[in-house]
């Protein structure tokens, strides 16, 4: 993300330099990187039918444990972290460059700039064959932003509160579908029992939800397929992923978009406030620590408890039958008040000097946040995918955890080696270079 040189000085379009990069905005940016492996790791290294496994399973155990506190305290933080950093970067990118006659505008700088970045995760995606890619998805959900670029900080606060209303009403109607035609499944049933003729209607509602309970539990035939082709060569696996990422890319864009957008215009709206560059006092921070952390854990603990497990206990037709609302609708609540306790807990670290290098470590990791992205993605295709190490499938669901651990530390040291000689990681160089349509000094 580019950073301004200094507050109330205006610049030309350019990136900015390493001198005047905001430190804490970078930390939290390496502590987002990091924490976002923590989610991804399950869909680079196991197969989906683990879930079912753990809902369904016993309460006790290494993967119950690990699930469950990666699910309470960090599900959709860490994206949160990254999305609120992306609206923050939008502001940083257009605040303080000026037009420049016979150069592109800043507005171009800015699109063009978005453009390369859905370039960037079709790679991701279709390349290096990673299906979770947000890089798509930021960069169109970016182009949004640009038109409340100079909007005051409350009413981008109101735009993320509609944006995480209309995501919640979305969210609720699609819970009253499922209700309606589990309803209806249940006066077939009971209509059957008392003898009477159905109704082609009523023969359709059985039907579909015979179907739906079905597809929610694995089907060894597919799972054995999915295992068979991703322990396969790249060939394979690419031919595969295509109507996968495809379908997903649609998919997520249709159903997540509110969800992106609260988080971005909210992370806009604590830029212009100061809160990224340790701007607030430490009682503010201390008290968004607070208020996050001791309202969202227990948010975070309910949807867990009668959200994720709820369902493996109820199945599909109890879940229905005993919820009026679904626990969905109100997990973006749960995910803001964590993301901004999370974001807390670093600037207090930050400005309390405790541990300066961890926090440099951070910052390192944060300033090649994209690099390190994309090297996530290498990373564990090649270890877990078939054409590298093969290791798909094959680790219990807390033994992934390893593999993070291994990742972040090769990414802290490698971050700190390269930024000792280099002015960008490899992958913000290009990025920078194809904006700008000018190639970037490298070396420092």
């Amino acid at each position: 993300m580019d950073q301004p040189n200094s507050p109330g000085i205006t610049q030309s379009a350019a990136p900015v330099a390493t001198a005047d990069r905001i430190k804490s905005i970078d930390t939290i940016r390496g502590v987002a990187l990091l924490g976002i492996l923590l989610m991804n790791i399950p869909g680079f290294g196991i197969g989906w039918d683990f879930w079912y496994g753990i809902i369904h399973g016993p309460r006790t155990g290494k993967d119950y444990y690990t699930f469950a506190t990666v699910f309470v305290f960090f599900e959709g933080t860490m994206r949160g972290l990254f999305s609120m950093l992306f609206g923050a970067g939008m502001v940083l990118f257009m605040q303080n460059k000026k037009e420049v006659p016979g150069q592109a505008t800043v507005a171009e700088y800015y699109y063009r700039r978005l453009l390369w970045l859905v370039l960037f995760g079709v790679i991701n995606a279709f390349v290096l064959l990673w299906q979770g890619d947000i890089l798509f998805f930021y960069g169109l959900a970016g182009m949004i932003l640009f038109a409340f670029r100079k909007l005051a900080p409350k009413w981008l606060l109101v735009l993320a509160l509609l944006s995480v209303s209309f995501g919640m009403i979305k969210k609720q109607w699609n819970w009253n579908e499922t209700r309606a035609k589990r309803e209806a499944y249940n006066e077939a049933i009971a209509a059957r029992e008392e003898k009477k003729k159905l109704t082609d209607e009523q023969q359709g509602a059985i039907k579909f939800w015979m179907e739906r309970e079905k597809n929610d539990k694995p089907d060894s035939a597919v799972v054995n397929r999915h295992l068979g082709k991703m322990q396969s060569g790249y060939a394979t696996i690419f031919s595969y992923f295509i109507p996968e990422n495809a379908n997903g890319e649609i998919f997520y864009m249709y159903h997540e978009l509110w969800d992106l957008l609260t988080m971005m215009f909210l992370g806009m709206a604590l830029f212009r406030w100061g809160f990224f560059n340790n701007g607030l006092r430490t009682s503010t921070y201390a008290l968004w620590l607070l208020i996050g952390y001791g309202v969202g854990i227990p948010i975070a603990w309910q949807l867990f408890h009668n959200g994720w497990m709820s369902y493996g206990e109820l199945g599909a037709g109890g879940f229905a039958d005993r919820w009026r609302s679904t626990p969905r609708v109100f997990e973006e609540f749960r995910r803001v008040l964590l993301t901004v306790g999370h974001a807390s807990l670093v600037m207090l670290v930050f400005r309390s000097g405790v541990v300066p290098w961890l926090m440099k470590a951070f910052a390192n990791v944060g300033q090649m946040a994209f690099t390190n992205y994309l090297m996530q993605s290498i990373i564990c295709t090649w270890f877990f995918y078939g054409y590298g190490f093969g290791y798909y499938d094959k680790l219990r669901f807390h033994q992934l955890y390893y593999v993070v651990g291994a990742v972040w530390l090769f990414q802290i040291i490698f971050s700190a080696i390269w930024l000792r000689f280099f002015r960008f990681g490899p992958f913000e160089w290009l990025w920078r270079s194809l904006t700008y349509w000018k190639k970037q000094p490298m070396r420092k």
